[in-house]
C-alpha cells in the first residue's frame, strides 16, 4: 500500500524559503505512469495546485507560482522535495503531497505558517 508523507518546518519567516520534503512508501517514485504533485490550501480558501514532477524526473509548474517553486526528486531515498522562495504571510497554508496518473492519493498533509 502505497503512503505519502511530508516533512518541514511548521514556521517560516518571510522571504525566506519554504522546504518540504514527502516521503513516499509502499511503492517506488519512478513508476510509470505516475507523477508527484504538490498542492496547498490556504485558510479559508480553495486547493491550489502548485506543480508535480513525473516519474522520469520532468517538472510542470502552476504559472502563478512558476517563478519561485522548484520541485525535485532523490529517487535514492524515494522523496521529492519543495522549494518555494521569497514567501510572504500569504503563503500560509496547509501543504500535501499527492500521487497522480490514476486516483489521486494524498499525504496527511502539513501546516506551514509564513510569519517573523
Amino acid at each position: 500500500q502505497v503512503q505519502l508523507q511530508e516533512s518541514g518546518p511548521g514556521l517560516v519567516k518571510p522571504s525566506q524559503t519554504l522546504s518540504l520534503t514527502c516521503t513516499v512508501s509502499g511503492g517506488s517514485i519512478t513508476t510509470n505512469p505516475h507523477y508527484w504533485s504538490w498542492i496547498r490550501q490556504p485558510p479559508g480558501k480553495e486547493l491550489q495546485w502548485m506543480g508535480a514532477i513525473t516519474y522520469t524526473g520532468s517538472t510542470y509548474y502552476s504559472p502563478s507560482l512558476k517563478s519561485r517553486t522548484s520541485i525535485s526528486m532523490d529517487t535514492s531515498k524515494n522523496q521529492f522535495t519543495l522549494q518555494l522562495t521569497s514567501v510572504t504571510p500569504e503563503d500560509t497554508a496547509v501543504y500535501y503531497c499527492a500521487r497522480e496518473g490514476g486516483p489521486r492519493l494524498w499525504g496527511q498533509g502539513t501546516q506551514v505558517t509564513v510569519s517573523s
